[in-house]
């Protein structure tokens, strides 16, 4: 009796396995089912409550969540008057903030990290590669939080930073500044633009640069004409994880900067009134999806 149970098990499975190879599109289509429909419920659903509860609003008196569909936080957020802009927090102005600090930590990081990955594809041995490389993943080994406080000790009040700018005859502390956000975000988000551009770079072929040479192009017009156009995708994917992981970031600016930006606002709005935290992360997400937009048409997504 077992042995005809295994013997018909044994026949079903070759059965299905030769229907499933003779099917591609039925194998794909359950081969994806499960981390589809793990998205779908997941992320789809979670975001689909998020844009609903952006058009809901608070009651000021209850605190409680009218849900009734209107564009009151819209309107909250997006209102913005000249003669008052700079005299108070307006969630534009927050908005803004965040934008540019994300722009200039791309920036940097991108600068920064060409350079870096410059010269581990380009330049170095084999041996020296590997140290920079592995010199460049291993904050990523570190704990966020970890690091972020490892940033806070260094800049914060009698620490470091102080003493060295002290040393420079600047009696000021960088504690509780921008720019104090600035290099932190730097440092945090440089791994994420190093590793793409090395990539594009690497993929790099050396014939092109040997043909460049041979038809008599300096090493300046080799770099502009092959080795930056080609390096592009990377160049803009390590400035979409940079961009983005900033927009986002809400542990930064209450440890080390000052000011509200769209991370830690959020934050602060979820506790009390959840629709104008909800709409606010609606526009975060936005800038995030036009950004996208505009990498795609540059072929970074190739490159992550």
């Amino acid at each position: 009796m077992e042995t005809s149970l295994a013997a018909s098990r044994g026949t079903t499975r070759r059965r299905v396995s030769s229907f499933l190879n003779r099917h591609d599109a039925i194998r794909r289509a359950l081969t994806l089912a499960p981390p589809l429909v793990w998205m779908v419920v997941v992320y789809f659903i979670s975001v689909a409550l998020l844009l609903a509860n952006s058009f809901w609003r608070v009651n000021s008196l209850t605190g409680g969540v009218i849900r009734e569909w209107s564009l009151h936080n819209y309107d909250t957020v997006f209102t913005w008057n000249v003669r008052t802009a700079f005299l108070h927090e307006t969630y534009f102005t927050m908005a803004w903030r965040t934008v540019s600090m994300a722009a200039l930590v791309t920036l940097a990081d991108i600068a920064f990290g060409f350079m870096i990955a410059y010269y581990a594809a380009r330049i170095a041995s084999p041996r020296a590669r590997s140290a920079v490389m592995i010199a460049a993943v291993i904050p990523l080994w570190a704990n966020y939080l970890i690091r972020v406080f490892a940033w806070r000790s260094i800049v914060e009040g009698h620490g470091p930073a102080d003493a060295l700018l002290r040393l420079a005859g600047i009696h000021t502390s960088l504690y509780a500044t921008s720019f104090a956000m600035w290099l932190t975000f730097c440092y945090l988000w440089l791994p994420y633009a190093i590793l793409p551009i090395y990539a594009a770079l690497e993929r790099v072929p050396a014939s092109y640069l040997e043909a460049s040479g041979d038809l008599g192009a300096h090493a300046g017009m080799t770099f502009r004409q092959i080795v930056l156009p080609l390096a592009v995708p990377g160049i803009v994917a390590g400035s979409i994880f940079t961009f983005s992981l900033t927009l986002g970031d809400y542990i930064v600016a209450p440890l080390i900067g000052k000011g509200l930006f769209l991370g830690n606002g959020i934050a602060q709005l979820n506790i009390n009134n959840r629709p104008l935290a909800a709409t606010l992360a609606v526009v975060a997400m936005t800038i995030v999806f036009i950004y996208l937009a505009l990498a795609k048409r540059t072929g970074a997504f190739e490159a992550l």
